[in-house]
């Protein structure tokens, strides 16, 4: 049920989740998180700047009804779900970018002067990591 990954920082993607929140798949029969997937993976090849952020995928988030959901996560860090997503480049150069920020940071906070566009309104919930909570 459990699949090891690099413990770093990463964005995981839902690769079942809705391409939208009428449509459960593009024209191609591609659903929406796959599609996310793929372009987070092309921008960070594409990129050195994502060199230090992991994209891994699951199945089921469980945020169905928020689709195209990633989790931000790092250890001793406080971690976020985000939804809402169009499956396309800019969500994933938002996401990256916001990544590359939250993996810089001390606790998991970044100065929302930081947060790219592509990100605002796009926050579902954060998890404090194990063993602590946010103050």
């Amino acid at each position: 049920m459990l699949a090891r990954v690099a413990n770093g920082p990463a964005v995981v993607a839902c690769n079942t989740c809705r391409y939208s929140a009428d449509t459960r798949q593009d024209a191609n029969g591609m659903r929406g998180g796959q599609r996310l997937i793929a372009a987070l993976r092309a921008i960070q090849a594409g990129d050195g700047r994502y060199a230090g952020i992991a994209v891994q995928e699951m199945p089921c988030l469980f945020a169905c009804e928020q689709y195209c959901t990633v989790h931000l996560r790092a250890p001793d860090k406080v971690g976020y779900v985000l939804g809402r997503f169009t499956p396309e480049e800019d969500s994933a150069r938002a996401i990256l970018d916001y990544a590359v920020e939250y993996a810089a940071s001390a606790h998991g906070r970044v100065p929302f002067a930081k947060w790219p566009h592509g990100v605002k309104g796009h926050f579902i919930t954060r998890t404090p990591p194990p063993g602590f909570v946010a103050e």
